[in-house]
Parts: structure tokens; C-alpha cells; sequence
């Protein structure tokens, strides 16, 4: 909150009152973490109250200088503050398989409904707008690393192009197959597991054999391609490649292949199949991020407003994980909640967290 403090006092246009940034965002925390608050004019009732002023340090606020705020503040400086606090995170699984997937990092986006007025989220025809979160998730710790926030009908691949980082394993579906991207994770510093569609056309170098554990994980082939394409196409990857190929059965019980690309030549086969799986991780931390943390109903309607109230989701989520050292859930915030709002002692709450640290943290994968 410090750096916000300097970073974040402005004045509202008219020149009549001061607008703090910090204070912004612990508003925004407190209708995050208290269900009564549905709305900004519910959140500016709330700035009225003396507990809400003691606590959080605030003054009365006007409507329209919650709505100017995003005006005043640029969402950017929570974004560094998101990718501090992932930093501080510590890994939630631990052994073999951890520290071979370590930086592991599933990549996906999601749609966000806007309103009808929200011009810039232009997406399909002027009867549809939606925003969408690009979003990176480093699945041995359980936190979101890094986001950003587009009109829906922005490319995921250049958007994941735009924020690529050194030493990262990035793990990402066929919407992302793209052999320049490829390329550009690589000249990153990082490495991939990226599934192709099942008609990539390859040349083989050599055939690895296939372990008892891989087989098992469903691993059906494992080659060394001298390249990806053919030889009428520029070998754009510029290196060797590993594709695996993983069958597995869908949940309507038809069967399925996975192709998989790699430049880790030392990853146990098992393991590209494990990392693949992992990438569901990022679904289910969509899924609380919307439906259970509440993201989907956006507050704020330019696009810098909407960018801040992500970010401050994001670093919600992150709060949870640090305090309780474990990914959250729901039981875990309406406990939070709870105790915010007085209807539970700081002893229940520790209780609660006792009970949930007894339980082993895994790591969630679809099969």
C-alpha cells in the first residue's frame, strides 16, 4: 500500500476533492471479501460507515469519484504488485515430479461479459461486448503469476507473446500452436509443452522408447523431430522438438489422442503427459476467480477500470494463498468472510485453518 500512497493521490476533474489510490484498493478488497456489497454505489454506502473509515482509513466517498478513479489511477502498478506477491508464494507440492515441472505455467484466457455500452469491448458484432483475461497460472504453487486485459477478440498467442518471462515451463492448448510462438518462448529463455492438432505434419530423427510409467500415463509415442513442418516450409522452431503422444479416454467415454510437442529432452514422457493434464489447473482457478470470488459482475466499465478490478481479484486470491499456504476455496473464503464481518472469532478462524492444513494439498489435474 505504500507505493500506492505515492503513486496514487490525484484530483477528480472539477478540482474539489483528493482521490488516494491505496484507499481505492482496499475498497475494492472489502467488496471482495464482504458478500452484502453487490454494486459501486453499495461500496460507496459502505464509505459512510465509521468502522469502514476506521479501518481502512478512508472518507466519505462520492459515486462519482469512485468513477472518476479509474481516470486517476492506472492499473499497471497493481500488476507489478500481482507478480510481487505470486514471488513471495511458496510451492504447495514438493518431491520428483514437482521439481521436474518446476515453473510450470498453464496459460489460457477467458471471457468476461461487458456491457453494452463498453465500446471497447467490441467482440463478434456491435451486439456483443466482453473483455478478456489472459491469464498465467504456476501450478506447483497454486497462484496466478501474471495477467493482462484485452477487448475478447484479442490473440491469445500474441498476448501471450507480449508476456513471455525467462525459466518458465509454459504449458498451453492448440489454440495456441503456433510455431513462431514457439520459437519466441524458446529465445525467452523458457520451455514448452504445447498440444498440436493430430494432422502436424513432422520428420522424425528417432523413436524413444516407451517406459513401463509412461505407458501407463497413456503414452503411446515418443519421438525425436528433426522438425516441425515439412521440408517445403521454413523450419521456423529452428531446433529439435519431442512429440509424445498421449490416449486417453474423453469423459463421454470416446477414446482420444494428445499430441504433444516439447523442446525438454530429459522430461520423463509421463511427466509431458502430467504437465499437459496440469493445465486444467487454470480452469479451475477461472472458475473460483468468476463464479465463487465474483469477478464475472465487473464493477467498472472503462477498460483501465476493469484491468484494476481484475487485478485486485487477482491479488485477493494471492492474500488467501499466502495467509493460509494453500490454494483457495470456497469453505476458506465464506470463513474469511465470516470473520470479517464479525460472525467469527480470529480463534475460529484459526481453527479452520488448522483443519485445512491437516489435509494434504494436491495440485488438481484432469484425467
Amino acid at each position: 500500500m505504500e507505493r500506492l500512497q505515492a503513486v496514487g493521490t490525484d484530483r477528480d476533474r472539477a478540482g474539489n476533492r483528493q482521490l488516494f489510490y491505496d484507499q481505492y484498493v482496499a475498497l475494492l478488497l472489502l467488496y471482495f471479501f464482504n458478500p452484502v456489497l453487490t454494486s459501486l454505489r453499495g461500496l460507496q454506502q459502505a464509505t459512510d460507515l465509521d468502522k469502514v473509515q476506521k479501518l481502512l482509513g478512508v472518507r466519505h466517498s462520492s459515486l462519482g469519484s469512485l468513477s472518476e478513479a479509474t481516470d486517476a489511477f492506472r492499473a499497471e502498478h497493481l500488476r507489478q504488485i500481482v507478480r510481487e506477491l505470486a514471488d513471495r508464494a511458496v510451492p504447495l507440492e514438493h518431491g520428483r515430479d514437482a521439481e521436474a515441472l518446476r515453473g510450470l505455467t498453464a496459460v489460457d484466457g477467458t471471457i468476461v461479459q461487458a456491457l453494452p455500452r463498453m465500446a471497447w469491448a467490441l467482440w463478434m458484432d456491435p451486439g456483443h461486448r466482453a473483455a478478456k483475461i489472459h491469464l498465467h497460472f504456476e501450478v506447483i504453487k497454486g497462484v496466478p503469476v501474471d495477467a493482462t486485459l484485452t477487448p475478447a477478440a484479442s490473440s491469445e498467442p500474441d498476448q501471450l507473446r507480449a508476456m513471455l518471462q525467462a525459466d518458465r515451463l509454459y504449458v498451453i492448448d492448440r489454440g495456441y500452436a503456433d510455431y513462431q510462438l514457439f520459437r519466441d518462448i524458446l529465445d525467452a529463455g523458457s520451455s514448452f509443452v504445447a498440444r498440436v492438432k493430430d494432422n502436424t505434419a513432422f520428420t522424425v530423427s528417432q523413436e524413444r522408447p516407451i517406459p513401463e510409467a509412461a505407458r501407463a500415463a497413456g503414452v503411446v509415442r515418443d519421438a525425436v523431430l528433426a522438425r516441425l513442418g515439412t521440408d517445403r516450409h521454413k523450419d521456423v522452431v529452428g531446433r529439435p522438438v519431442r512429440l509424445v503422444i498421449v490416449r486417453r479416454t474423453r469423459s463421454d467415454g470416446t477414446p482420444e489422442e494428445l499430441w504433444l510437442v516439447t523442446d525438454r529432452s530429459g522430461l520423463a514422457a509421463e511427466l509431458v503427459a502430467l504437465a499437459y493434464r496440469y493445465r486444467w489447473t487454470v480452469e479451475l482457478f477461472f472458475r473460483w476467480f468468476k463464479w465463487v470470488l465474483g469477478c464475472r459482475h465487473l464493477l467498472l466499465q472503462d477498460a483501465n477500470g476493469v484491468a484494476i478490478q481484475v487485478y485486485v481479484g487477482l491479488i485477493a486470491s494471492l492474500l488467501i494463498t499466502l495467509w493460509t499456504g494453500r490454494k483457495p476455496s470456497k469453505r476458506t473464503w465464506e470463513m474469511l468472510q465470516f470473520y470479517f464481518q464479525g460472525w467469527a472469532s480470529l480463534e475460529e478462524l484459526e481453527g479452520h485453518l488448522a483443519r485445512q492444513a491437516q489435509k494434504p494439498a494436491k495440485t488438481q489435474a484432469r484425467a
